[in-house]
């Protein structure tokens, strides 16, 4: 996976950096994405996620992650991969705010690294199209979150 990471103002050290990466390529991996999958993490601070979230979502408060697909539906990257071999699929990009991932590994007596981990898992499915919208979907969704985080040592 070519996955670019904007930590500009160091909300997480270089050591956690490396382990994003290493989880985000785990993740590819489990999902079986090409080679040359794109993926960009923007890890931000509580005020930048709730205006982004305000812009785009208009939904007035932080959160812990916001996904940005860039194809939402499959068959234009269906015809551009016809019409181009071994184009690189650009997933869009994750907003992470560092400091609700922490309010939230307190609140639910995780680790952060666990809380980072399901918080990136759970931006990396929902840009492959996964949703917990139905019951049904939302099974599937959190039982392969699980399976991939579980499988990389990251156990509730």
């Amino acid at each position: 996976m070519d996955l670019e990471i904007f930590n500009d103002d160091n909300l997480i050290d270089e050591a956690r950096q490396k382990w994003v990466e290493d989880l985000a390529d785990f993740a590819a991996t489990d999902l079986e994405l090409a080679d040359n999958t794109q993926l960009s993490i923007h890890f931000v601070t509580k005020d930048e996620i709730h205006e982004i979230n305000k812009k785009y979502r208009d939904v007035d408060r932080a959160t812990d992650v916001i996904s940005f697909a860039i194809n939402d539906g499959e068959d234009s990257l269906d015809y551009l991969e016809q019409q181009i071999p071994d184009l690189p699929v650009d997933l869009g990009d994750l907003f992470i705010s560092v400091e609700i991932v922490k309010e939230h590994a307190d609140e639910y007596e995780h680790s952060f690294d666990r809380e980072l981990g399901y918080t990136i898992v759970h931006g990396i499915l929902h840009l492959n199209g996964y949703d917990h919208i139905e019951p049904e979907d939302e099974k599937v969704m959190i039982g392969l979150q699980e399976k991939i985080l579980s499988a990389y040592g990251l156990q509730k």
